[in-house]
């Protein structure tokens, strides 16, 4: 029942941000934009669909922060594919945006992926409320910015150059950032457009972010490029500590199952309409890509 939900909530996410990205014409840039937001699991989506559910508010009106959500996503991995970064060819099994278009494509097509994000998340057909749409549109601009996504991002970078590995507490908050930031804006989203409590939604993303990550640092030691679509054992080739390297792969692998239990009990009030996002702790912890 969960993958089943998981695809409904993927194709849905996924034809409406198409149709929105549409509207952008068919210029290279256009193209790139839409090539990068193809594909993949629509995990941070299904999440703003799922809290938006709980808080009994619209799918049709979830959608736009859905898609804005992996749109923001998906420009984080444009930019994190280019050569001055990551420096991968490939990504869900594609040719990334720059090997498939140049490097300025991918710049420009990562710049209005993520201003996109905004426009859909201010449009009227997301909510009736200009107050709620300003507090999606800040609560993005914190979680994408320097406050989150990007400061993990800086801080993975500066890291890779430090002179001693972080320690597992400094790996967690530079995480916190990196994956979490947007994982916790998707929970949150469905509850800040119904003026509900975020709290129960804020702390099971904060363990589910770190769970989502515990399980990538083992798919790059473990991992079948091919499922993953992706190049693997990249932090170990660069020196990286994760999650693995300091806790070992069985202690690695507690640890996710431990946070995911965690995500599970920060969502039990909500009772059986919670499965689903409990399904979820447990499906990222056990994914093969």
């Amino acid at each position: 029942m969960f993958e089943a939900r998981l695809a409904e909530a993927a194709e849905a996410v996924g034809a409406h941000l198409a149709a929105t990205l549409a509207a952008y014409g068919d210029l290279p840039v256009a193209r790139a934009m839409a090539h990068a937001a193809g594909g993949g699991k629509r995990l941070r989506g299904f999440l703003v669909l799922e809290g938006a559910r709980l808080c009994e508010v619209p799918e049709a009106r979830a959608l736009w922060p859905a898609g804005a959500i992996e749109a923001v996503h998906a420009y984080s991995l444009v930019h994190d594919d280019l050569p001055c970064m990551d420096d991968d060819a490939l990504r869900r099994g594609q040719p990334t945006v720059h090997v498939k278009w140049d490097e300025a494509t991918a710049v420009l097509a990562g710049d209005a992926l993520q201003t996109a994000a905004f426009e859909m998340v201010l449009r009227p057909e997301c909510h009736p409320e200009a107050e709620v749409r300003a507090d999606l549109a800040l609560s993005l601009a914190r979680a994408a910015g320097a406050r989150g996504m990007v400061l993990g991002q800086a801080l993975d970078i500066a890291a890779e150059s430090a002179e001693a590995p972080l320690t597992l507490a400094e790996i967690e908050a530079l995480q916190a950032g990196k994956t979490g930031a947007l994982f916790g804006w998707a929970a949150e989203a469905g509850a800040r457009m119904a003026r509900a409590d975020i709290a129960p939604f804020r702390d099971y993303a904060a363990a589910l972010g770190l769970a989502f990550q515990i399980a990538d640092d083992l798919l790059d030691v473990e991992g079948d490029a091919a499922k993953a679509g992706k190049r693997l054992q990249k932090d170990a080739e660069a020196g990286k500590a994760t999650f693995v390297s300091l806790l070992g792969v069985d202690g690695a692998r507690a640890r996710a199952a431990e946070l995911a239990d965690q995500a599970c009990d920060a969502v039990a009030p909500f009772g059986a309409g919670a499965g689903t996002l409990q399904a979820l702790a447990r499906f990222v912890i056990s994914r093969e890509s």
